[in-house]
């Protein structure tokens, strides 16, 4: 990666029509979140779950049924880390960069940092939903907000204590999220995201649209296929899997330290204009 990739980044920003902002678990790591990529970085959060499961097996709807005080102890903790954590500046910049031009989020985050970090909720499609909602472990009913859900953990035993969280209506609640082999996720909010995300999609059709792609990894590859199949100019910025189609412009960096060079960038590009 070399400076030259940062000028052609913010050339490419200064000179788009609309903004595509791709973000997987990567863009969090700079606010402090922990980084899930493979079982080790997984057990660096929960260490008292090392050797025992991996995320892919935490990250099951079958824990609300066989185990919900463990589900919940899981969950539980990263719903009060998400709502402590304060968003990086990064994601400010991204804001910045846009300006008044069409923009919108498309991300496989649950963690709900970009409508912390004062995006609208009408430009943020959530494609694996939010943990900020939950819904009955059946999958009947509506979506209700998690606002009014604290969960109390033994952190030695790793167990949430009871009593544990319940729907409005009384039945047992888990999060609003897309879990690995989940049958009874509620997926109406996300959809109601998707119909936005698609009439962004019409509205900016045949315009210079660039993706900005922030620590979204290949193990489930959703954000990055999305941003290659949408962009006109791809900017996939990641430390460790950069790489990309013919004539991305990549930058092995943290998203924070990316946005900083490519916000330089950008304000020498707006002092000295396009020939600079």
């Amino acid at each position: 990666m070399s400076d030259s990739t940062l000028r052609a980044a913010a050339r490419a920003i200064f000179e788009a029509d609309a903004i595509l902002v791709g973000a997987g678990a990567g863009m969090g790591v700079d606010s402090g979140l922990p980084d899930f990529r493979g079982p080790e970085g997984f057990w660096r959060a929960y260490p008292s779950l090392k050797g025992r499961v991996r995320f892919e097996e935490m990250a099951n709807p079958v824990w609300f049924e066989e185990n919900p005080a463990l589900a919940w102890a899981f969950y539980g903790h990263r719903l009060h880390l998400y709502r402590d954590t304060v968003p990086h500046v990064g994601f400010e910049l991204i804001r910045r960069m846009a300006g008044d031009r069409p923009m919108f989020v498309f991300t496989s985050n649950v963690d709900g940092q970009f409508r912390k970090a004062g995006f609208q909720a009408d430009q943020i499609y959530e494609i694996h939903g939010s943990i900020h909602h939950i819904q009955r472990t059946d999958g009947v009913g509506p979506i209700w907000s998690a606002d009014d859900v604290e969960v109390e953990i033994d952190a030695q035993r790793f167990r949430a204590r009871t009593p544990l969280p319940r729907t409005p209506d009384g039945h047992p609640a888990r999060p609003n999220v897309l879990m690995f082999g989940d049958g009874d996720w509620i997926p109406d909010r996300a959809d109601e995201q998707a119909a936005r995300y698609q009439a962004f999609l019409n509205r900016v059709r045949g315009t210079r649209l660039v993706a900005i792609e922030l620590g979204a990894g290949t193990a489930l590859p959703s954000v990055r296929h999305e941003c290659v199949m949408r962009a006109d100019t791809l900017i996939r910025i990641n430390p460790r899997e950069a790489q990309g189609p013919r004539g991305t412009l990549s930058l092995a960096m943290g998203a924070r330290a990316a946005l900083e060079g490519i916000q330089a960038e950008l304000a020498h590009l707006r002092e000295h204009g396009r020939d600079a």
